[in-house]
């Protein structure tokens, strides 16, 4: 196999193993509706051979910055069919990213005005809100029946997505959001069946991916999970008590026959990456996080080496709409601007230039 070859990731079909990786890129304005300038961003990015939209908030109480975009309410819904059809228009493939911020949404932020995670236990730090620079706030624990409603808004979500043209949905599990939190022992502190053991702690990130697998079909799901990368004070230190949580979480996950997981960690090919492969028994998605910049050459070894089944790209994407074309050619490749990332308007978002003939 080679990066330039297609895949079928469940029922997802890829003309080739190179995926948009999930970039949050706040264009969407105050009321989370994306607009026809984001529809334009994704469908100049559909010759990747999966595009996953940047964390799309699934409840109301569960948007971690302005600017992005919902799937809430009935004109989300509506405008994102908009950016699928752009999308598939190229001949494209699009899976929505459902990310609930969980302790990290401000309460400015929250159409309900709360805060809440597994565990009434803050981020030690600030956030940015429309309002400006904000202390993270001591979050409400989620009750029991809580945890149902949340897992509901998750289904509600991912047949909203559906309806809206995406190919599938990816939850994720990763980076110090919501179910992240409910898997490390420093955000979650319960004492019932969803605190305590690495198999408690795994159990809602499960009970969400079977609710939402039963609803849309196993095969349009993928999640995404972080090990160990220590984001927004979700503390993974122990070894041990880390692959204990993973082992947990995809001895959960297996069964139920999901389309991909995509693993995002510093050592894309090393021994913990391995084993989670090997504990999920499907197909993979790996990238190397944030430290560096995925290049071509580390793309085409993760294939070629067999640690992976398609590879997450991130900036080389965003300043690249015709990145697969570039890495196919070996073509140089256009410098992204981070300062731009998180702005408004097209400048630094849809104006990057293809490459000349």
């Amino acid at each position: 196999m080679d990066l330039f070859s297609p895949i079928e990731l469940g029922d997802l079909h890829l003309a080739n193993r190179v995926v948009m990786a999930p970039l949050t890129r706040v264009r969407s304005g105050a009321d989370g509706v994306p607009t026809p300038l984001v529809a334009e961003y994704y469908a100049q990015r559909a010759s990747v051979g999966m595009i996953v939209s940047e964390g799309v908030y699934p409840a109301r109480d569960s948007r971690g910055y302005f600017g992005q975009p919902g799937i809430v309410t009935d004109e989300q819904e509506a405008a994102w069919r908009l950016v699928t059809d752009a999308v598939h228009e190229q001949d494209g493939r699009i899976v929505m990213q459902l990310m609930h911020s969980g302790r990290v949404v401000h309460p400015d932020l929250s159409d309900t005005g709360r805060t809440v995670a597994p565990s009434a236990v803050a981020i030690d730090g600030d956030t940015h809100t429309q309002h400006g620079k904000q202390r993270h706030v001591v979050p409400d624990a989620l009750t029991a029946d809580e945890l149902v409603e949340v897992r509901d808004a998750f289904v509600e979500a991912a047949r909203r997505a559906i309806r809206a043209g995406f190919d599938g949905v990816e939850l994720h599990g990763a980076n110090g959001y919501l179910l992240h939190q409910f898997l490390s022992p420093v955000s979650n502190v319960r004492s019932d069946d969803h605190g305590g053991s690495p198999a408690a702690r795994a159990r809602f990130v499960v009970e969400v991916a079977e609710a939402v697998a039963g609803a849309i079909g196993a095969g349009r799901v993928g999640i995404r999970i972080s090990p160990a990368n220590q984001a927004q004070d979700v503390f993974e230190t122990d070894e041990a008590e880390t692959r204990a949580t993973y082992r947990a979480l995809l001895d959960g996950l297996r069964p139920l026959g999901l389309a991909y997981l995509s693993v995002l960690h510093a050592e894309p090919a090393g021994a913990l990456v391995r084993d989670l492969r090997d504990w999920f028994g499907g197909r993979t998605v790996i990238n190397s996080g944030f430290g560096s910049i995925t290049t071509r050459d580390e793309a085409l070894a993760l294939i070629e080496g067999a640690h992976a089944d398609a590879v997450a790209v991130g900036r080389a994407v965003i300043a690249n709409p015709d990145l697969v074309e570039r890495w196919r050619a070996g073509a140089p490749e256009n410098a992204p601007r981070p300062e731009l990332f998180y702005t408004a308007g097209a400048e630094g978002y849809t104006d990057y230039p293809r490459r000349s003939a």
